[in-house]
């Protein structure tokens, strides 16, 4: 059984991943920026920088899984442009590198891009067949180098076979993702005012990410595009519920009719209050995301976590 590299591997993901796959009896090298020290709990048989991509023995992979990238930056201070340098610059580099080496059989290569990549916000469900329409620099990075493999993988069937993942927000012990504002609130014991709307939102727990890329590792399942969501979804009041259970508190959710609340969001807009309809629109909306495709083509009827067992997971260890 050939060897799986990881790029950004050092990270939330990677260290998890790498883990995951070890226990399963997979060796695992890690490829990261020079200077990374690899986080604990992660478990790699061989570690390469990102100037050691000609000396990788390619004959000896059997697969890529891409996590390296640049996050989203929610408070939009990030250069546009290094979105596209990094997210699309070095899956060009890795994939033309592959390609250059021609290896002996195809490497499956599993890109991590994101739901961004299609929609930033979604009316009813976002399936892989919604036509992609990114609005900020990160997903259009992430749709630009989801493209970068697709060509590559029809260009060059004999050197690597793509499949690009599109998992919504990942959460598990030691990340939080972004729920860290909502958690503070609730610890804090303040209230939350916007109990009136009932919003869904997808998430997806890093066990079963893990379970994902590990069963396309083994073989099951065609290329091409895979949301990656937990099949239950969770609205904002149903989250501030488990966060309260966790820190053993009541949850304090005020029910203040929505009407209410838009009427004030007016009145932010036209005084520019903190409260405004645009923050608003953010606070409560809904994503929900589809994973009955990879499901199909993994062969399961269910994820392996729940979406509250693993929400669950993750809010003990905050």
């Amino acid at each position: 059984m050939g060897q799986v590299l990881i790029t950004g591997a050092f990270g939330f993901v990677g260290t998890h991943l790498s883990a995951w796959l070890a226990e399963r009896g997979r060796g695992v090298w890690a490829l990261d920026v020079a200077g990374a020290a690899p986080a604990s709990g992660g478990a790699y048989a061989r570690l390469f920088t990102w100037k050691d991509l000609e000396r990788v023995p390619w004959d000896e992979v059997d697969a890529v899984v891409h996590l390296a990238g640049k996050a989203h930056d929610t408070r939009r201070t990030a250069d546009p442009q290094s979105y596209f340098d990094i997210n699309a610059g070095l899956t060009e580099k890795i994939v033309r590198r592959i390609v250059d080496a021609a290896p002996p059989r195809p490497i499956r290569f599993i890109l991590f891009s994101s739901v961004k990549a299609c929609a930033d916000a979604v009316d009813g469900v976002l399936t892989e067949d919604s036509a992609p329409a990114p609005q900020t620099p990160y997903g259009k990075s992430k749709l630009e180098a989801e493209r970068i493999v697709r060509e590559a993988a029809a260009a060059h069937p004999l050197a690597l076979c793509g499949v690009i993942l599109r998992p919504c927000m990942i959460h598990g012990p030691g990340n939080k993702g972004n729920l860290n504002l909502l958690y503070t609130l609730v610890q804090k014991g303040a209230p939350w005012p916007l109990g009136g709307f009932d919003n869904r939102r997808s998430f997806a727990s890093i066990e079963n990410v893990c379970a994902v890329v590990e069963g396309l590792l083994a073989g099951i399942g065609a290329s091409g595009i895979y949301q990656v969501a937990d099949d239950e979804t969770l609205s904002t009041n149903e989250l501030i519920s488990l966060m309260a259970e966790t820190l053993g508190q009541s949850a304090r959710i005020w029910r203040v009719p929505a009407g209410w609340i838009r009427l004030a969001a007016r009145v932010g807009d036209v005084l520019r209050l903190p409260l405004n309809s645009e923050r608003l629109r953010k606070l409560t909306e809904s994503y929900v995301v589809s994973n009955l495709k990879i499901k199909s083509a993994l062969g399961w009827k269910t994820m392996p976590v729940s979406a509250r067992a693993a929400m669950k997971l993750t809010l003990k260890k905050l």
